[in-house]
């Protein structure tokens, strides 16, 4: 009998990224990069734990804008020339290093690991979502909804149609692609206020998680803590994420990633070697990532000594181990502290494992195998397991929370940012006119009017504040959102003053093309306008 229950959630998200109008597109490299040393060798581990009957539970968001550009044929030919050119650049390397046995035999190691994601890549037909879609199948992975262009929620409630949009199209989205109704939403960037429940509930979704403190200061206080769900008054599930498990796997300097036999993230052959050797495999010609790194992290000052993979297995081996220690010792404390299994929920960027931190999906495999066969204290299990075990639990008002630096919106709205604000706002209260005065258009005007919807969507993503806030890839950040509001205007004139464009619809519709089910009565209905989040002290 286990006494308690761990469960890791992996979100998937990655912005809209599709550049046809150019010939090669560094954000695109956003997409290939994850694709070879994310979203491939996470399927790989997945399917290893399944063909060895190792008991797998694990919990993953693919949000919509990450579906459809794995679902999209022009970005999968993409791909297939980016692995192609990279397993090109890997046979080079070999041979290069030929009189470097040590290098060479991390060179090597990325000539198999590339030709592996080719093949595997091969093998789906380049439809990876069918690979996810096979593994839910077996009952070893849970795929959560979440909103669909990752728009912060929070911040867009001051029109509720706006946050109504998003969820409603990110759940229809999962229901076309995965063919049935989503459990769970990942709410992006875990941004939660009071009142996002009522539209998820409504929409049939049943659980959300939450940053620690946005159980932790909900009205009535948790009895459990954040080892429990909580019920909001709408009947939304939220469970709330573990500090100490999460800062144990995503803090690079306190957590495993940033120990220092680990492969360097930054020290790439892009930068490093002869620039006319290189040039070919750049973007633009500008040195960048490759993918190809020769040397392990070492120490925090620039001396970086060769990566030796067998080692660093090794400590991915030993780590796991450490925190499947650290959980059965959390686990027996908490269990005589509780009247019911305590559930700890370990939430993670699915992009940290095998990109960020290379050694994260072994890690994540022997986690699995030892957890199964080495210890009897927890077992894995996923959120919807957890409530269909144990019903009844706690009703509460979960806290405005988010797990952005300083745990509100600070990250989303700052000096940096703040200005897209009034142009979102604008833009929703604008859409929502459109979606009531057109409710029965059709033609080329209902093609406008859904375009207009995708523009819309596509400037509310949290990915543009982010990168604002974070001072990297600024200017494509700025400039995307600026794009997408001035085609939204563009089009609410074209539209209400009865003069569409059919060339300037056409470019669009082929240019930003997610969503070609869309439909923008989503906005129509009538609109409770809603004050500003009053933010909490120190938020």
């Amino acid at each position: 009998m286990y006494l308690g229950y761990v469960s890791i959630v992996l979100h998937a998200h990655l912005p809209y990224v599709r550049h046809p109008e150019t010939d090669q597109c560094l954000e695109e490299l956003w997409l290939m990069e994850a694709i070879t040393e994310t979203y491939l060798p996470l399927i790989e581990m997945m399917r290893g734990l399944v063909r060895d009957e190792v008991p797998l539970r694990l919990t993953m968001s693919i949000t919509p804008t990450l579906a459809w550009m794995l679902s999209d044929g022009y970005l999968q030919g993409r791909y297939a020339a980016h692995i192609d050119k990279l397993c090109e650049l890997a046979e080079k390397e070999v041979h290069r290093t030929r009189h470097q046995p040590k290098v060479q035999e991390v060179a090597c190691r990325y000539l198999k690991q590339f030709r592996r994601a080719r093949q595997l890549f091969e093998d789906c037909r380049h439809r990876l979502l069918d690979c996810f879609l096979e593994l839910e199948k077996t009952g070893s992975l849970e795929i959560m909804a979440s909103a669909a262009t990752h728009g912060y929620l929070p911040l867009l409630f001051v029109n509720p149609k706006a946050v109504e949009a998003q969820v409603a199209l990110g759940i229809d989205t999962y229901r076309h692609l995965f063919g049935k109704d989503p459990k769970g939403f990942w709410l992006p960037e875990c941004g939660f206020m009071p009142g996002i429940d009522e539209i998820l509930t409504h929409h049939g979704i049943s659980y959300v998680i939450l940053d620690s403190h946005g159980i932790l200061h909900a009205e009535p206080r948790p009895r459990y803590s954040i080892f429990a769900p909580i019920y909001t008054p709408a009947g939304l599930a939220a469970f709330g994420r573990d500090w100490e498990s999460s800062k144990q796997v995503w803090s690079a300097w306190e957590g495993y990633p940033g120990d220092y036999v680990y492969r360097d993230f930054y020290r790439d052959i892009g930068f490093d070697l002869d620039y006319d050797y290189i040039k070919p495999y750049l973007i633009d010609g500008i040195r960048g990532f490759t993918g190809i790194k020769y040397h392990r992290i070492t120490g925090r000052d620039d001396y970086k000594e060769i990566y030796e993979p067998q080692t660093a297995s090794q400590r991915a081996a030993d780590h796991a181990g450490n925190f499947m220690f650290n959980r059965e010792l959390q686990i027996k404390y908490l269990a005589e502290k509780m009247d019911r299994p305590p559930l700890v929920v370990a939430p993670y960027d699915a992009e940290l494992f095998g990109h960020w931190w290379y050694e994260g999906p072994q890690w994540l495999d022997y986690l699995f195998r030892k957890s199964a066969y080495d210890q009897r204290v927890f077992k894995m299990i996923t959120p919807t397991e957890y409530l269909d075990k144990y019903h009844v639990h706690q009703i509460s008002i979960p806290s405005e929370s988010s797990w952005g630096n300083g745990g509100y919106h600070e990250v989303w709205l700052d000096a940096s940012n703040d200005w897209i604000y009034r142009h979102l706002h604008k833009a929703a209260d604008r859409m929502v006119d459109l979606a009531n005065r057109y409710q029965h258009a059709s033609g080329e005007t209902q093609r406008a009017l859904n375009q207009a919807a995708r523009e819309l969507l596509l400037a509310q993503a949290s990915d543009w504040a982010f990168i604002m806030k974070t001072g990297t890839m600024v200017e494509y950040a700025r400039r995307r959102t600026q794009q997408h509001l001035v085609n939204f205007q563009d089009l609410y004139h074209q539209i209400t003053e009865n003069r569409i464009n059919p060339h300037f619809l056409k470019v669009l519709e082929e240019r930003n093309n997610i969503f070609p089910n869309l439909d923008f009565r989503i906005y129509a209905g009538d609109v409770k306008k809603t004050p500003l989040p009053v933010m909490k002290a120190g938020g």
